[in-house]
């Protein structure tokens, strides 16, 4: 074998060793980058099992598990007259993200609260903050504050909330809200027309993400951030309380919610 042939032949063996060191560095690096993204999805944990009711506490009248789905029902037959709330009973999160889908029909009224308090003079009852939805989504995405300091950011809105002089008091809660608003806000940004972002929710199921962290409240439909309060209101915000999904009082509705995820921060 001459000398050109052994010093062509060391050379592709050389090239050879270098392309499949290559390869495998690749292939660990994609494998390192799907395991931390699947680590990063089984942060959110489901806490409903699609089948049951299992976990929540809820009126078996108006909630049922069906097909996967939370269904929230009014009939003729069974008209309300207070709101009912379905409520998560493992824990009362603090800081959390909250995934799920929803669909409602057109005379539907609903909502997501968090940081809640339950009712005791009211079977079922939450109070505190909400993800508001209704059916013709004049209000969808925006935060509702149920009885107590009533809408704290309409869609499109970020919006301070101050009010400090205004104790945890339903008398004094009442002087400070206006047409259903609390009036010690401040309106510091746009995030874009109200009836604009209402185009980008769908009559069908709709996704939504809840980012609540500290005292920042994100509320996103379908990847499109619809409102957010930064809640400086010492006396009358909450830090934690409990989950739950509201039917409103009204004519008869629906509402359904599926693939409920929750991460706790």
């Amino acid at each position: 074998m001459n000398l050109n042939m052994s010093i062509l032949r060391v050379g592709l063996l050389v090239i050879f060793i270098f392309l499949l060191t290559g390869c495998r560095d690749k292939q660990e690096e994609k494998t390192a980058n799907a395991d931390d993204n699947a680590a990063h999805t089984n942060d959110f944990k489901s806490i409903f099992d699609g089948t049951s009711l299992k976990g929540w506490d809820g009126n078996p009248t108006y909630w049922r598990a069906e097909d996967g789905v939370l269904v929230g029902q009014i009939t003729p037959e069974t008209l309300l007259k207070a709101n009912t709330f379905i409520i998560w009973q493992e824990d009362q999160p603090g800081d959390f993200e909250l995934k799920l889908e929803f669909r409602i029909s057109e005379n539907g009224n609903s909502g997501i609260n968090y940081r809640s308090e339950r009712l005791d003079s009211i079977p079922y009852a939450l109070r505190g903050y909400q993800a508001d939805i209704d059916g013709k989504h004049r209000y969808t995405g925006q935060n509702y504050e149920e009885r107590k300091r009533t809408t704290l950011a309409y869609r499109g809105e970020r919006a301070v909330i101050t009010g400090q002089q205004y104790p945890d008091s339903i008398g004094s809660l009442r002087a400070n809200v206006k047409k259903n608003a609390w009036q010690s806000r401040d309106v510091i940004a746009s995030l874009g027309d109200a009836d604009s972002l209402k185009t980008k929710i769908k009559e069908d199921w709709n996704d939504v993400h809840l980012i609540v962290r500290e005292n920042k409240l994100e509320h996103f439909v379908n990847g499109v951030l619809m409102s957010e309060v930064i809640d400086n209101d010492s006396i009358n915000r909450k830090a934690s309380g409990w989950l739950g999904m509201q039917v409103h009082v009204g004519p008869p509705m629906k509402v359904e919610y599926r693939n409920i995820r929750l991460k706790q921060l």
